[in-house]
């Protein structure tokens, strides 16, 4: 899957806060982005479940 780079502007303290919470979930603040707004979407009804396909 390629992934769509963008520059993304937030303040220092809501950086800060990603900052220690990647690190609580032990990701990077990038990863902790990109899962958050995975939830976010999904739970919104806007993305998709991946289905899992058997791996028999």
């Amino acid at each position: 899957m390629a992934r769509k780079n963008f520059p993304l502007r937030i303040s220092p303290e809501l950086y800060a806060a990603l900052e220690r919470w990647a690190a609580d979930d032990l990701r990077s603040v990038n990863a902790q982005i990109e899962y958050l707004l995975t939830r976010a979407a999904k739970e919104a009804g806007r993305l998709k479940e991946k289905k899992k396909e058997d791996s028999d």
